[in-house]
């Protein structure tokens, strides 16, 4: 299937019941604010939800209070690249961790001090700079 935009989706729709992987978005009518969260929330899935919206408070209640792993606020949902996390949310989620930015670098990176102090020997002198 090629990029398709899927209007007026219900909730008993298929398409909504079930997780689809693709150039695909499903453009879901509500009411108001309060039915869009309730819907995103009571869905066993958890990817990803975007709202397109003025309001600057509507913008913070969706990204405090929907339940998803990645949320768009006036862009559509992001695109897993590199420096993306791309994990959701309750049965969309794989794995035991939310790896993304730096916790994901400290988690797989093993990181130590050293400390060295070195003094010339007899009959040798210090090497200084970078590329000698």
């Amino acid at each position: 299937m090629g990029p398709t935009v899927l209007d007026g989706v219900r909730p008993e729709m298929s398409v909504y019941r079930e997780e689809i992987f693709g150039p695909v978005i499903s453009l879901v009518p509500v009411a108001s604010l309060e039915e869009a969260i309730g819907l995103i929330n009571a869905n066993e899935y958890g990817n990803a939800a975007s709202i397109f919206t003025q309001s600057g408070f509507a913008a913070r209640e969706f990204r405090y209070r929907v339940e998803t792993g990645n949320i768009g606020i006036n862009v559509g949902v992001a695109a897993p690249v590199a420096y993306f996390p791309f994990s959701g949310a309750k049965r969309s989620f794989f794995g035991n961790l939310h790896p993304q930015g730096r916790d994901a670098v400290r988690f797989f990176t093993e990181s130590k001090v050293v400390i060295t102090r070195w003094t010339p020997g007899d009959g040798q002198r210090a090497i200084t700079g970078i590329g000698r």
